[in-house]
């Protein structure tokens, strides 16, 4: 039976270097969760310290309200699928599914069934008899996927299972995985650098950096309304301009960014903004206009590059190199000088970055 995982408080050193701190995490029953960022970030030392192969220096992990912090990784029931499979050469696809029933004591015949059972939700029926090493790479991976998910555990955890296969099996295999968590109900921790893989699987997403969770919500949240810069810029907001309120009119604000250009913000269109504040935004957020008339920011026009449903501009500004994209109807040429005017649903408003 599935249940809820609760990570609280957890701090984790590898010898005197701190790899988590102070990191807590609630995934609810049947809910699949992706811990995402890049190396070192700490996904998989949290991974780790909930399957059992690490112990963490202080905090608790609970697994439907029973204690594991200290519990051995042999009694925990949690089922695993690594990246780089983990089949026993020597057995056959059948024996590999079932490995973890047999330890369980599992009688044969029931065994049996259950194994073929998963074996044909997977695809692999006719292949029961094969060895791994005469499988395709994604035919081992859902060998072991099945291995885990026979074992019916409460809990699913996957170790960047897909960075073995080329890009188009990723994506037919993460289709997958998703279909068969949801199909079975199981509560699942999905450990991966990929961004695209994460929000396509997910319910939840937590950004992790230096061992803590930058923000921790749907992919849909995430990618339009990121919590902070760092994750903003994670989540592929080239443009992020540091602005401070210069005048405050009823429901707008006139703003100012280094080297004094000025816009107007509705507040009825990005809600409450301090006196401090970065705009932030991707390229589709930067409207380009060569009408001197139009409030924006004033740019000279860098290399144009052609995208199919839009042209997108390097651009220099007063506050920096902006990236903004203009109408395939009428390009403007490099070196020309332009105005970048603000998307209100294409931008967000964030805290300034604290100063090092």
């Amino acid at each position: 039976m599935t249940q809820n995982l609760s990570i609280q408080s957890i701090t984790a050193h590898y010898g005197s270097t701190k790899v988590l701190e102070d990191l807590s995490l609630e995934i609810a029953e049947g809910e699949l969760v992706s811990l995402l960022g890049a190396s070192g970030c700490g996904k998989t030392t949290t991974l780790r310290l909930v399957a059992g192969f690490l112990e963490p220096t202080s905090g608790k992990i609970e697994l439907g309200g029973k204690d594991l912090t200290r519990l051995p990784a042999h009694q925990r029931n949690i089922g695993l699928v690594f990246q780089n499979y983990a089949l026993f050469p020597h057995l056959s696809v059948a024996e590999n599914v079932g490995f973890g029933l047999k330890q369980r004591g599992v009688s044969g015949d029931v065994k049996a069934k259950r194994v073929g059972a998963m074996l044909e939700r997977v695809g692999l029926g006719h292949l029961a008899d094969r060895l791994p090493g005469a499988l395709s790479g994604g035919q081992k991976q859902r060998v072991a996927l099945a291995r885990a998910l026979v074992i019916e555990p409460p809990l699913l955890m996957f170790d960047e299972p897909l960075s073995n296969l080329d890009a188009k099996l990723r994506v037919d295999m993460r289709v997958e995985i998703r279909q068969l968590q949801r199909a079975n109900g199981t509560t699942s921790v999905y450990v991966t650098h990929d961004q695209e893989e994460a929000f396509s699987i997910s319910d939840r997403v937590a950004i992790m950096h230096a061992g803590r969770i930058m923000q921790l919500d749907t992919p849909e949240v995430l990618y339009q309304r990121p919590a902070n810069a760092f994750v903003a810029r994670f989540v592929g907001f080239e443009n992020l301009i540091p602005m401070d309120v210069v005048a405050r009119d009823g429901a707008k604000i006139t703003a100012e960014m280094a080297g004094g250009a000025r816009i107007t913000l509705s507040l009825e269109q990005f809600g409450t903004i301090p006196d401090s504040f970065i705009l932030a935004c991707r390229a589709d957020g930067l409207a380009v206009t060569d009408n001197a008339s139009v409030e924006g920011i004033p740019t000279k026009l860098g290399l144009r590059t052609y995208l199919g449903r839009a042209y997108q501009y390097q651009c220099e500004t007063a506050a920096g190199h902006l990236l903004a994209n203009g109408p395939l109807t009428r390009p403007l040429d490099i070196g020309a000088n332009a105005k970048l005017v603000p998307v209100p649903e294409q931008c967000t408003i964030l805290a300034p970055e604290p100063v090092a």
